[in-house]
Protein backbone atom coordinates (compact mmCIF):
# COMPACT_ATOMS: atom_id res chain seq x y z
CA UNK A 1 0.00 0.00 0.00
CA UNK A 2 0.91 3.95 -0.72
CA UNK A 3 0.99 6.11 1.95
CA UNK A 4 -2.00 8.62 0.97
CA UNK A 5 -1.05 11.61 -0.87
CA UNK A 6 -3.02 14.92 1.38
CA UNK A 7 -6.04 16.47 -0.43
CA UNK A 8 -4.51 19.70 -1.70
CA UNK A 9 -1.68 17.33 -3.28
CA UNK A 10 -4.18 15.81 -5.49
CA UNK A 11 -4.60 19.40 -7.26
CA UNK A 12 -1.69 18.82 -8.76
CA UNK A 13 -0.92 17.48 -12.32
CA UNK A 14 -0.24 13.75 -12.18
CA UNK A 15 3.54 14.40 -13.46
CA UNK A 16 4.40 16.69 -10.95
CA UNK A 17 3.14 14.65 -8.01
CA UNK A 18 4.43 11.58 -9.11
CA UNK A 19 8.29 12.18 -10.65
CA UNK A 20 8.76 8.60 -11.83
CA UNK A 21 5.51 8.63 -13.97
CA UNK A 22 6.26 11.88 -15.19
CA UNK A 23 9.92 11.08 -15.92
CA UNK A 24 8.83 8.13 -17.87
CA UNK A 25 5.62 10.14 -19.56
CA UNK A 26 8.53 12.78 -20.68
CA UNK A 27 10.53 10.01 -22.27
CA UNK A 28 7.66 9.17 -24.39
CA UNK A 29 6.81 12.51 -25.60
CA UNK A 30 10.32 12.55 -26.71
CA UNK A 31 10.50 9.33 -28.46
CA UNK A 32 7.04 10.13 -29.90
CA UNK A 33 7.93 13.43 -30.82
CA UNK A 34 11.09 11.55 -32.63
CA UNK A 35 10.16 9.27 -34.84
CA UNK A 36 6.69 11.97 -35.95
CA UNK A 37 9.22 14.20 -36.48
CA UNK A 38 10.66 11.77 -38.91
CA UNK A 39 7.71 10.59 -40.48
CA UNK A 40 6.49 13.99 -41.19
CA UNK A 41 9.88 15.42 -42.41
CA UNK A 42 10.80 12.75 -44.76
CA UNK A 43 7.45 12.76 -45.87
CA UNK A 44 7.46 16.19 -47.07
CA UNK A 45 11.07 15.49 -48.45
CA UNK A 46 9.75 12.88 -50.72
CA UNK A 47 7.14 14.94 -52.13
CA UNK A 48 8.78 18.01 -52.28
CA UNK A 49 12.83 17.06 -52.92
CA UNK A 50 13.00 13.49 -53.32
CA UNK A 51 10.70 11.96 -56.11
CA UNK A 52 9.60 13.97 -59.51
CA UNK A 53 6.45 11.72 -59.97
CA UNK A 54 3.88 9.54 -58.44
CA UNK A 55 4.08 11.66 -55.46
CA UNK A 56 1.30 10.10 -53.38
CA UNK A 57 3.12 6.97 -54.17
CA UNK A 58 6.31 7.22 -52.87
CA UNK A 59 4.68 9.27 -49.77
CA UNK A 60 2.05 6.06 -49.08
CA UNK A 61 4.48 3.76 -48.90
CA UNK A 62 6.86 5.64 -46.72
CA UNK A 63 3.99 6.06 -44.21
CA UNK A 64 2.75 2.01 -44.79
CA UNK A 65 6.88 0.99 -43.98
CA UNK A 66 6.42 3.09 -41.09
CA UNK A 67 3.57 1.27 -39.38
CA UNK A 68 4.54 -1.71 -40.29
CA UNK A 69 6.25 -3.25 -37.41
CA UNK A 70 3.42 -2.44 -34.78
CA UNK A 71 1.44 -5.12 -36.59
CA UNK A 72 3.76 -7.67 -38.03
CA UNK A 73 5.41 -7.99 -34.19
CA UNK A 74 2.90 -8.01 -31.89
CA UNK A 75 3.24 -11.37 -30.51
CA UNK A 76 6.93 -10.89 -30.35
CA UNK A 77 6.29 -7.80 -28.66
CA UNK A 78 3.62 -9.20 -26.42
CA UNK A 79 6.21 -11.66 -25.10
CA UNK A 80 8.71 -9.58 -24.75
CA UNK A 81 7.18 -7.16 -22.38
CA UNK A 82 5.23 -9.86 -20.54
CA UNK A 83 8.91 -11.77 -19.89
CA UNK A 84 11.60 -8.76 -19.51
CA UNK A 85 11.50 -5.65 -16.82
CA UNK A 86 9.59 -2.86 -17.62
CA UNK A 87 12.42 -0.27 -17.32
CA UNK A 88 15.18 -1.97 -19.40
CA UNK A 89 12.78 -2.56 -22.58
CA UNK A 90 11.67 1.13 -22.77
CA UNK A 91 15.55 2.16 -22.30
CA UNK A 92 16.61 -0.63 -24.67
CA UNK A 93 14.00 0.93 -27.46
CA UNK A 94 14.92 4.58 -26.88
CA UNK A 95 18.35 3.66 -26.68
CA UNK A 96 18.81 1.24 -30.07
CA UNK A 97 16.22 4.05 -32.20
CA UNK A 98 18.78 6.63 -30.80
CA UNK A 99 21.72 4.91 -32.47
CA UNK A 100 19.71 4.14 -35.97
CA UNK A 101 19.14 8.25 -35.83
CA UNK A 102 23.19 9.03 -35.45
CA UNK A 103 24.18 6.42 -38.00
CA UNK A 104 21.39 7.73 -40.37
CA UNK A 105 22.49 11.39 -39.68
CA UNK A 106 26.18 10.64 -40.14
CA UNK A 107 25.38 8.83 -43.52
CA UNK A 108 23.48 11.76 -44.75
CA UNK A 109 25.79 14.16 -44.15
CA UNK A 110 28.54 12.16 -45.70
CA UNK A 111 27.16 11.53 -48.76
CA UNK A 112 23.44 11.74 -50.15
CA UNK A 113 20.87 9.94 -49.21
CA UNK A 114 19.34 7.18 -51.35
CA UNK A 115 15.58 6.24 -50.91
CA UNK A 116 16.31 3.14 -49.44
CA UNK A 117 18.63 4.39 -47.05
CA UNK A 118 15.36 6.46 -45.44
CA UNK A 119 13.22 3.65 -46.18
CA UNK A 120 15.04 1.31 -43.90
CA UNK A 121 15.58 4.11 -41.35
CA UNK A 122 11.87 4.35 -40.66
CA UNK A 123 11.18 0.94 -40.40
CA UNK A 124 14.07 0.74 -37.94
CA UNK A 125 12.59 3.60 -35.51
CA UNK A 126 9.08 2.80 -36.42
CA UNK A 127 10.20 -1.08 -34.78
CA UNK A 128 11.92 0.62 -31.77
CA UNK A 129 8.26 2.39 -31.25
CA UNK A 130 6.32 -1.00 -31.51
CA UNK A 131 8.22 -2.40 -28.27
CA UNK A 132 8.02 1.14 -26.73
CA UNK A 133 4.29 2.26 -27.26
CA UNK A 134 2.42 -1.13 -25.66
CA UNK A 135 5.49 -1.63 -23.20
CA UNK A 136 4.19 1.65 -21.37
CA UNK A 137 1.24 1.64 -21.48
CA UNK A 138 0.79 -1.78 -19.57
CA UNK A 139 3.78 -0.40 -17.20
CA UNK A 140 0.99 2.67 -15.76
CA UNK A 141 -0.15 0.25 -12.75
CA UNK A 142 3.54 0.09 -11.97
CA UNK A 143 3.96 3.76 -11.75
CA UNK A 144 0.77 5.17 -10.13
CA UNK A 145 -1.87 4.02 -7.80
CA UNK A 146 -5.27 2.65 -9.00
CA UNK A 147 -7.16 5.96 -8.71
CA UNK A 148 -4.67 8.05 -10.83
CA UNK A 149 -5.10 5.74 -13.36
CA UNK A 150 -7.31 7.62 -15.68
CA UNK A 151 -5.16 10.31 -15.64
CA UNK A 152 -2.42 8.98 -16.12
CA UNK A 153 -3.89 7.61 -19.30
CA UNK A 154 -4.78 10.58 -20.42
CA UNK A 155 -0.94 12.27 -19.85
CA UNK A 156 0.09 8.91 -22.08
CA UNK A 157 -2.16 9.56 -24.61
CA UNK A 158 -1.35 12.80 -24.72
CA UNK A 159 2.26 11.95 -25.88
CA UNK A 160 0.80 11.54 -29.55
CA UNK A 161 -0.92 14.79 -29.62
CA UNK A 162 2.35 16.91 -28.35
CA UNK A 163 4.80 14.62 -30.57
CA UNK A 164 2.36 15.82 -34.07
CA UNK A 165 1.97 19.31 -32.17
CA UNK A 166 6.05 19.66 -31.53
CA UNK A 167 7.50 16.63 -33.83
CA UNK A 168 5.31 17.50 -36.63
CA UNK A 169 5.65 20.90 -36.43
CA UNK A 170 9.59 20.47 -36.86
CA UNK A 171 9.86 17.66 -39.23
CA UNK A 172 8.88 19.71 -42.88
CA UNK A 173 10.53 22.94 -41.48
CA UNK A 174 14.06 21.19 -40.44
CA UNK A 175 13.63 19.65 -43.53
CA UNK A 176 13.21 22.63 -45.68
CA UNK A 177 16.73 24.11 -43.88
CA UNK A 178 18.70 21.55 -43.26
CA UNK A 179 18.08 19.12 -45.15
CA UNK A 180 17.41 14.74 -43.64
CA UNK A 181 20.59 14.84 -41.87
CA UNK A 182 19.48 17.64 -39.68
CA UNK A 183 16.46 16.02 -39.08
CA UNK A 184 18.14 12.85 -37.98
CA UNK A 185 20.65 14.86 -35.69
CA UNK A 186 17.50 16.02 -33.63
CA UNK A 187 15.45 12.75 -33.20
CA UNK A 188 18.86 11.13 -32.06
CA UNK A 189 18.82 13.86 -29.50
CA UNK A 190 15.43 13.16 -28.39
CA UNK A 191 15.86 9.55 -28.27
CA UNK A 192 19.11 9.63 -26.56
CA UNK A 193 17.60 12.00 -23.65
CA UNK A 194 14.69 9.68 -23.34
CA UNK A 195 17.26 6.69 -22.74
CA UNK A 196 18.55 8.71 -19.66
CA UNK A 197 15.22 10.09 -18.14
CA UNK A 198 13.83 6.29 -17.77
CA UNK A 199 16.69 4.85 -16.73
CA UNK A 200 16.80 6.89 -13.12
CA UNK A 201 12.70 5.88 -12.72
CA UNK A 202 12.62 2.76 -10.42
CA UNK A 203 9.06 0.49 -11.48
CA UNK A 204 6.88 -1.08 -8.78
CA UNK A 205 6.72 -4.99 -9.00
CA UNK A 206 3.80 -5.79 -10.69
CA UNK A 207 0.54 -6.74 -9.09
CA UNK A 208 -0.46 -9.90 -10.64
CA UNK A 209 -3.53 -9.89 -8.04
CA UNK A 210 -5.26 -13.40 -8.87
CA UNK A 211 -6.22 -13.16 -12.28
CA UNK A 212 -3.30 -15.79 -13.19
CA UNK A 213 -0.58 -13.41 -13.99
CA UNK A 214 2.07 -13.57 -16.20
CA UNK A 215 2.74 -17.03 -16.20
CA UNK A 216 -0.74 -17.70 -17.29
CA UNK A 217 -0.82 -14.84 -19.71
CA UNK A 218 2.44 -16.15 -21.57
CA UNK A 219 0.27 -19.67 -22.28
CA UNK A 220 -2.66 -17.55 -23.54
CA UNK A 221 -2.13 -16.37 -27.26
CA UNK A 222 -3.55 -13.34 -28.50
CA UNK A 223 -6.46 -14.83 -30.15
CA UNK A 224 -7.63 -16.38 -26.67
CA UNK A 225 -7.29 -12.99 -25.32
CA UNK A 226 -9.51 -11.07 -27.55
CA UNK A 227 -12.03 -14.40 -27.05
CA UNK A 228 -12.36 -14.03 -23.94
CA UNK A 229 -13.22 -9.90 -24.44
CA UNK A 230 -16.37 -9.80 -26.65
CA UNK A 231 -17.65 -6.41 -25.49
CA UNK A 232 -13.84 -4.92 -26.36
CA UNK A 233 -13.13 -6.93 -29.63
CA UNK A 234 -16.44 -5.32 -30.86
CA UNK A 235 -14.66 -2.21 -29.99
CA UNK A 236 -11.52 -2.74 -31.54
CA UNK A 237 -12.91 -4.06 -35.26
CA UNK A 238 -15.17 -0.95 -34.93
CA UNK A 239 -12.23 1.63 -34.56
CA UNK A 240 -9.95 -0.65 -36.33
CA UNK A 241 -12.38 -0.16 -39.97
CA UNK A 242 -12.74 3.69 -38.49
CA UNK A 243 -8.82 3.69 -38.93
CA UNK A 244 -8.75 3.20 -42.67
CA UNK A 245 -9.76 6.24 -43.33
CA UNK A 246 -8.44 8.38 -40.42
CA UNK A 247 -5.10 7.69 -40.42
CA UNK A 248 -4.95 8.45 -44.77
CA UNK A 249 -4.67 11.95 -43.39
CA UNK A 250 -1.48 11.51 -42.73
CA UNK A 251 -0.80 10.84 -46.52
CA UNK A 252 -3.34 13.76 -47.60
CA UNK A 253 -1.47 16.71 -45.75
CA UNK A 254 1.35 16.60 -47.65
CA UNK A 255 -0.75 16.44 -51.04
CA UNK A 256 -3.28 18.79 -50.27
CA UNK A 257 -0.35 21.29 -49.27
CA UNK A 258 1.34 20.97 -52.23
CA UNK A 259 -1.51 20.66 -54.70
CA UNK A 260 -4.23 22.51 -53.26
CA UNK A 261 -2.88 25.32 -50.86
CA UNK A 262 0.69 25.90 -52.87
CA UNK A 263 2.30 25.91 -49.92
CA UNK A 264 6.09 24.62 -48.44
CA UNK A 265 7.04 23.40 -44.68
CA UNK A 266 5.65 25.76 -42.75
CA UNK A 267 2.02 24.99 -44.20
CA UNK A 268 2.40 21.03 -43.15
CA UNK A 269 3.68 22.37 -40.17
CA UNK A 270 0.41 24.62 -39.74
CA UNK A 271 -2.23 21.56 -40.66
CA UNK A 272 0.07 19.31 -38.30
CA UNK A 273 0.32 21.11 -35.07
CA UNK A 274 -3.50 21.82 -35.87
CA UNK A 275 -4.38 18.16 -35.87
CA UNK A 276 -2.37 17.69 -32.69
CA UNK A 277 -3.17 20.69 -30.53
CA UNK A 278 -6.93 19.23 -31.32
CA UNK A 279 -5.25 15.65 -29.91
CA UNK A 280 -3.63 17.30 -27.24
CA UNK A 281 -6.84 19.28 -25.62
CA UNK A 282 -8.73 16.04 -26.32
CA UNK A 283 -6.45 13.90 -24.50
CA UNK A 284 -6.77 16.10 -20.99
CA UNK A 285 -11.23 17.05 -21.60
CA UNK A 286 -12.08 13.58 -22.48
CA UNK A 287 -12.69 12.15 -19.07
CA UNK A 288 -14.92 15.09 -18.65
CA UNK A 289 -16.63 14.26 -22.08
CA UNK A 290 -20.25 12.65 -20.27
CA UNK A 291 -22.18 9.81 -21.77
CA UNK A 292 -20.89 5.94 -22.08
CA UNK A 293 -17.96 5.17 -24.21
CA UNK A 294 -19.58 3.89 -27.12
CA UNK A 295 -22.22 6.78 -27.54
CA UNK A 296 -19.09 9.28 -27.29
CA UNK A 297 -17.11 7.04 -29.60
CA UNK A 298 -20.09 7.14 -32.25
CA UNK A 299 -20.70 11.02 -31.90
CA UNK A 300 -16.69 11.44 -32.13
CA UNK A 301 -16.34 9.63 -35.18
CA UNK A 302 -19.71 11.63 -36.58
CA UNK A 303 -17.92 14.57 -36.13
CA UNK A 304 -14.74 13.62 -37.52
CA UNK A 305 -16.78 12.79 -40.80
CA UNK A 306 -17.80 16.11 -40.81
CA UNK A 307 -14.22 17.79 -40.05
CA UNK A 308 -12.48 15.50 -42.78
CA UNK A 309 -14.95 16.18 -45.31
CA UNK A 310 -15.00 19.85 -45.03
CA UNK A 311 -11.56 20.57 -46.52
CA UNK A 312 -12.70 18.70 -49.74
CA UNK A 313 -15.27 21.48 -50.57
CA UNK A 314 -13.58 24.58 -48.97
CA UNK A 315 -9.75 24.86 -50.15
CA UNK A 316 -8.78 27.51 -47.60
CA UNK A 317 -5.96 27.41 -45.18
CA UNK A 318 -7.82 28.15 -41.85
CA UNK A 319 -10.71 26.12 -43.02
CA UNK A 320 -8.92 22.86 -43.37
CA UNK A 321 -6.51 23.92 -40.36
CA UNK A 322 -9.65 24.52 -38.28
CA UNK A 323 -11.06 20.98 -39.25
CA UNK A 324 -7.68 19.22 -38.49
CA UNK A 325 -7.76 20.58 -34.90
CA UNK A 326 -11.98 19.06 -34.49
CA UNK A 327 -11.10 16.00 -35.95
CA UNK A 328 -7.43 15.70 -33.25
CA UNK A 329 -9.72 16.79 -30.57
CA UNK A 330 -12.42 13.93 -31.51
CA UNK A 331 -8.99 11.19 -31.68
CA UNK A 332 -8.20 12.84 -28.63
CA UNK A 333 -11.70 12.07 -26.60
CA UNK A 334 -11.42 8.93 -28.35
CA UNK A 335 -8.12 7.46 -26.93
CA UNK A 336 -9.15 8.45 -23.25
CA UNK A 337 -12.37 7.11 -23.12
CA UNK A 338 -11.47 3.32 -24.35
CA UNK A 339 -7.57 2.97 -22.83
CA UNK A 340 -9.07 4.02 -19.68
CA UNK A 341 -12.09 1.30 -20.41
CA UNK A 342 -9.63 -1.30 -21.44
CA UNK A 343 -7.47 -0.41 -18.32
CA UNK A 344 -10.17 -1.88 -15.92
CA UNK A 345 -11.40 -4.44 -18.20
CA UNK A 346 -8.46 -6.16 -19.11
CA UNK A 347 -7.02 -9.05 -16.43
CA UNK A 348 -3.24 -7.33 -15.29
CA UNK A 349 -2.05 -10.67 -16.45
CA UNK A 350 -2.85 -10.33 -19.89
CA UNK A 351 -2.06 -6.69 -20.45
CA UNK A 352 1.09 -7.47 -22.22
CA UNK A 353 -0.77 -9.47 -24.89
CA UNK A 354 -3.24 -7.24 -25.12
CA UNK A 355 -1.94 -3.85 -25.63
CA UNK A 356 0.43 -5.55 -28.18
CA UNK A 357 -2.69 -6.58 -30.23
CA UNK A 358 -4.66 -3.79 -29.39
CA UNK A 359 -1.66 -1.74 -31.13
CA UNK A 360 -1.45 -4.20 -33.96
CA UNK A 361 -5.16 -4.41 -34.44
CA UNK A 362 -5.42 -0.69 -34.75
CA UNK A 363 -2.22 -0.02 -36.68
CA UNK A 364 -3.21 -2.96 -39.14
CA UNK A 365 -5.49 -0.53 -41.69
CA UNK A 366 -2.24 1.78 -41.28
CA UNK A 367 -0.26 0.61 -44.66
CA UNK A 368 -3.15 -0.38 -46.64
CA UNK A 369 -4.71 3.59 -45.77
CA UNK A 370 -1.28 4.86 -47.04
CA UNK A 371 -0.62 2.70 -50.06
CA UNK A 372 -4.27 2.94 -50.96
CA UNK A 373 -4.78 6.81 -50.63
CA UNK A 374 -1.39 7.27 -51.66
CA UNK A 375 -2.06 5.83 -54.74
CA UNK A 376 -5.27 6.89 -55.45
CA UNK A 377 -3.23 10.47 -54.88
CA UNK A 378 -2.10 10.13 -58.13
CA UNK A 379 -5.20 9.62 -60.03
CA UNK A 380 -7.60 11.63 -57.85
CA UNK A 381 -7.84 15.04 -56.70
CA UNK A 382 -6.80 15.18 -52.78
CA UNK A 383 -9.90 17.36 -52.48
CA UNK A 384 -11.79 14.31 -53.25
CA UNK A 385 -10.01 11.93 -51.50
CA UNK A 386 -10.90 13.83 -48.24
CA UNK A 387 -14.56 13.29 -49.16
CA UNK A 388 -13.75 9.47 -49.47
CA UNK A 389 -12.49 9.70 -46.21
CA UNK A 390 -15.59 11.53 -44.82
CA UNK A 391 -18.23 8.79 -46.10
CA UNK A 392 -15.83 6.13 -45.13
CA UNK A 393 -16.42 7.31 -41.38
CA UNK A 394 -19.83 7.12 -41.10
CA UNK A 395 -20.24 3.53 -41.03
CA UNK A 396 -18.20 2.49 -38.50
CA UNK A 397 -19.91 5.78 -36.31
CA UNK A 398 -23.13 3.72 -36.85
CA UNK A 399 -21.39 0.34 -36.04
CA UNK A 400 -20.83 1.38 -32.97
CA UNK A 401 -23.56 3.59 -31.90
CA UNK A 402 -25.34 0.25 -32.05
CA UNK A 403 -22.90 -1.18 -30.38
CA UNK A 404 -24.62 -2.95 -27.18
CA UNK A 405 -23.14 -2.74 -23.76
CA UNK A 406 -23.42 -5.94 -21.79
CA UNK A 407 -25.03 -5.91 -18.62
CA UNK A 408 -23.96 -5.14 -15.25
CA UNK A 409 -23.48 -8.64 -13.18
CA UNK A 410 -23.86 -8.64 -9.26
CA UNK A 411 -20.56 -7.89 -7.75
CA UNK A 412 -18.40 -10.83 -8.11
CA UNK A 413 -16.45 -12.47 -4.88
CA UNK A 414 -13.17 -11.40 -3.67
CA UNK A 415 -10.81 -12.48 -6.00
CA UNK A 416 -12.54 -12.36 -8.91
CA UNK A 417 -11.25 -10.77 -12.53
CA UNK A 418 -12.52 -7.55 -13.39
CA UNK A 419 -13.32 -8.40 -16.68
CA UNK A 420 -15.72 -10.79 -15.38
CA UNK A 421 -17.56 -7.70 -13.44
CA UNK A 422 -17.40 -5.65 -16.46
CA UNK A 423 -17.78 -8.17 -19.38
CA UNK A 424 -19.25 -11.36 -18.32
CA UNK A 425 -22.75 -10.37 -19.29
CA UNK A 426 -21.66 -10.11 -22.74
CA UNK A 427 -20.50 -14.00 -23.30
Amino acid sequence: MTTPIPAAGRRLPLVLRNTAFGRVWLGQVLTQAAVRMFQVGVSWWLVAYAVSGGNGLASGLFMAVSTLPAVALAPFVARAVARFAHRSLLRAAAGTAGVAATALAVWAYTSGLPLPAAYAATLALATCQAFFDPCLTTSVPELVDDEDIEAATGFELSTQSLASLGGALLGALIVDRAGVAGLAVGCAAAYVSAAALIATVRFRTPDTGADGGAGESERRTLRQVLAGLPYVRRILISFTAANLFTTAVFVVIPLYTKSVLHGGGGTVALLEASLGAGTLVGSFTGARVPGRPTVVGAACLGAMAVALGVPGLVGERPVIAGCLAVAGWSVGVIGVRFVALFQRLVPAGDKPAFFAVMQAVLGATFPVASLLFGLLGDHLSVQTLCLIQAAGLVPAACALALLREPAPEPPAAAGSPRVMEAVGGGR
